[in-house]
């Protein structure tokens, strides 16, 4: 059984509201989050799995474009973000919970999220490209979503 540690957090400083309790060492909860994938995450895969099965050629992670986005048709100048509801902050969605423990830290996280998305969606629009974001809890609906994408008149033939 794993001893369960309790910690302050490091980040600011300390109250009682900051204090967690984990079932792993600092060390052990490290390895676990540097393995949380912002590139080539599951849901990530399968909408690049179903775009190209329909037939769409397509880029990965311009580094040229605000935000970076997950995926790129540039023959529609379509910038396609695959966001996780978590970190995201997916509205009414039950994957979008605000963990109990040091809420204040995820609730000012997750804003901070929330408004850089919103800021490169602008940035990107501004450029002439149009934006797709697929939520985690929408994969479910990845062939409606694709074929949606193929009937869509606003990015035909733009280029």
């Amino acid at each position: 059984m794993p001893k369960i540690t309790t910690r302050k957090d490091e980040r600011g400083p300390t109250s009682e509201s900051q204090t967690r309790t984990d079932i792993f060492s600092p060390e052990k909860r490290s390895e676990i989050m540097s393995r949380v994938r912002h590139e080539d995450s599951g849901p990530e895969l399968q909408v690049r799995s179903a775009l190209h099965a329909a037939g769409f050629r397509f880029r990965l992670h311009r580094k040229d474009l605000p935000g970076t986005p997950d995926i790129v048709l540039p023959k529609y100048r379509l910038a396609i973000f695959v966001h996780g509801c978590f970190w995201h902050g997916h509205a009414d969605c039950k994957h979008s919970v605000l963990p109990k423990t040091n809420t204040e830290f995820w609730k000012n996280k997750f804003e901070r999220n929330k408004a850089r998305d919103q800021m490169v969606r602008l940035e990107l629009l501004k450029i002439g490209w149009h934006v797709l974001v697929i939520w985690e809890c929408q994969i479910k609906l990845l062939t409606e979503i694709v074929n949606e994408l193929k009937n869509c008149t606003s990015i035909k033939g733009s280029k």
